[in-house]
């Protein structure tokens, strides 16, 4: 979805304010089997449903914490936070990421896009920061705050 008015040339007049809210994203038993399968984390905590019905604080599987943090960059792209005229977009990294409340299998979560900065760095490269707040549908906590940084190329 692309954002009013924002461009390459008019990131500065965005930094400080929230470029919108994802879509609702449903983390189901079977994504969280599948990120487990591609990661090598079979914790039984997100994948042993029935012990997890037994002997979790949180009454099944919750999903790993970077599979919600994964669902950032979709969100991201959804939101259209690459401005429409770049070329590209990288990601660079993370500033800091806090992991604030499991989400329990079913859970449908959605990102609240803040932009925190639009640094320029010449050759018409800019540094994005974002501040990235994954809520849970009914929760009163967030999922995860994380800052992440992508750098866009004109």
């Amino acid at each position: 979805m692309a954002i009013e008015g924002y461009s390459m040339a008019t990131l500065d007049a965005f930094v400080g304010k929230e470029l919108g809210v994802s879509e609702w994203v449903e983390v189901d038993q079977a994504r969280i089997d599948a990120f487990a399968q591609c990661t090598g984390d079979h914790q039984w905590i997100h994948v042993d449903v029935d012990r997890a019905k037994r002997e979790s604080p949180f009454g099944g599987t919750i999903a790993h914490g970077y599979l919600t943090l994964s669902l950032v960059a979709s969100q991201l792209t959804e939101r259209g936070v690459v401005p429409h005229d770049a070329s590209a977009a990288v990601n660079y990294g993370l500033e800091k990421t806090r992991f604030l409340t499991p989400v329990k299998a079913g859970a449908r979560v959605r990102n609240r896009v803040n932009l925190l900065a639009a640094d320029r760095k010449g050759d018409g490269r800019v540094l994005l920061r974002t501040e990235n707040t994954v809520e849970i549908e009914g929760e009163g906590k967030p999922a995860l705050v994380a800052e992440a940084l992508a750098l866009l190329v004109a």
